[in-house]
């Protein structure tokens, strides 16, 4: 049973966010499921919304958090590479390039900062 109805990070820019986001989880197979409620939530996910973007309820601006950071699974290690170039493309900026991660032998991984500042990444877990 997952133990997570969603995960939300905040936007300042709702159309800058969605470029991002689009490029970075279409090559992990993560649809954009278009917006939700006032419409001022874009929501992203497989066969429901899983991770939600979107303007902070109290107007005040959106901020990232220090210390931590969204993973998502890549299907391969095509995939890592596309996420990453994807971000880069649409204003993110990198915090991880492509490559294998000493903690497993199989991890392989990218991370970027989106254009408000919220850490991701992906992790491909198969062997090459």
């Amino acid at each position: 049973m997952p133990i997570f109805t969603h995960i939300m990070v905040g936007s300042n820019d709702k159309e800058k966010s969605k470029a991002f986001y689009d490029a970075v989880l279409a090559p992990l197979g993560i649809k954009n499921m278009g917006t939700f409620g006032d419409a001022r939530t874009l929501i992203y996910g497989v066969n429901q919304p899983e991770f939600w973007v979107t303007s902070p309820a109290n107007g005040q601006p959106a901020t990232h958090a220090n210390g931590g950071t969204i993973g998502f699974i890549a299907p391969s290690r095509k995939a890592v590479h596309e996420f990453h170039a994807g971000g880069i493309a649409n204003g993110g900026t990198c915090e991880g390039e492509p490559g294998p991660r000493d903690f497993a032998p199989t991890a392989y991984a990218a991370y970027l900062r989106d254009p408000d500042g919220n850490k991701i990444c992906t992790y491909c877990m198969k062997p090459e």
